[in-house]
């Protein structure tokens, strides 16, 4: 396991990259960028649950640690990408203490949780690390519980609170939609929900994370106080690539061409 957990409590600033193309070849690319860390989408990626131990393995050399987001905090799906190896999970969708606590549950072994105990997977190197893997797993395994809703913004210090959450991670889209200012990053409204979730996290000693879509951003959301930042995208990185070589190249012919 990579260190990622350390640094995020240490106060770090760790940059991040979305991988939602399902693909390991584009996993192993963009963690090998110069990444702190990567996340798999298995929320709204195309890829599901069949292609994420190849993408984890495809991360395994690289630098950066393996995060994934699960469609919900069940259990289940939350222990299952443990044990392929994820380094940490994010679920979307975090309203109150209620679904925090369930969240955590599902990271950690009896007693403190209800993760299910396997031997034989390849987070515990299929058993020959047992042992050091669940002594060690709480201190770990990253929790991140994505902030997204005007629910969420009622019970920051009540989500924030739980042991088990290290990172309290905006929504930026979501969030601005059940606000009813979608896609406004600049208005009040969104930036005061953001002061607050920072606030919020400061007080429990736990981070504030964020998905940004320009990198031009980064130094206001670390201004306010935030240190998880991801920006960017494997299908993101290839639309914007094909399209400015298909642009310039499209310039040419038509320069030639008079």
């Amino acid at each position: 396991m990579k260190n990622i957990k350390t640094r995020i409590k240490n106060g770090e600033a760790v940059n991040g990259g979305w991988l939602n193309l399902g693909s390991a070849v584009t996993a192993e690319i963009v963690s090998s960028a110069g990444f702190d860390w990567v996340l798999i989408d298995l929320e709204h990626g195309a890829g599901d649950e069949q292609q994420v131990l190849s993408q984890l393995q495809a991360i395994e050399h690289s630098n950066a640690a393996a995060f994934v987001r699960v469609e919900n905090n069940g259990r289940q799906r939350i222990h299952r990408v443990l044990d392929f190896g994820a380094e940490g999970i994010m679920c979307p969708h975090i309203n109150n203490e209620t679904e925090a606590n369930e969240m955590v549950t599902g990271l950690r072994y009896p007693p403190h949780g209800s993760r299910g105990v396997a031997k034989m997977v390849r987070a515990t190197q299929f058993g020959k690390q047992f042992a050091d893997y669940y002594q060690n797993a709480n201190e770990t395994i990253v929790g991140l519980a994505q902030i997204e809703s005007k629910e969420a913004l009622n019970h920051l210090d009540a989500i924030a609170g739980v042991d088990g959450i290290d990172v309290l991670f905006i929504g930026p889209a979501d969030l601005t939609m059940d606000l009813g200012i979608f896609g406004e990053f600049d208005n009040p409204i969104f930036i005061n929900a953001v002061k607050a979730i920072v606030i919020a996290a400061q007080k429990a000693n736990k981070a504030t994370g964020i998905l940004i879509f320009n990198p031009e951003d980064y130094q206001k959301y670390f201004n306010l106080g935030i240190r998880v930042i991801a920006c960017g995208s494997d299908s993101g990185f290839v639309v914007e690539g094909s399209k400015n070589t298909a642009g310039k190249l499209d310039a040419m012919r038509k320069s030639l061409a008079k």
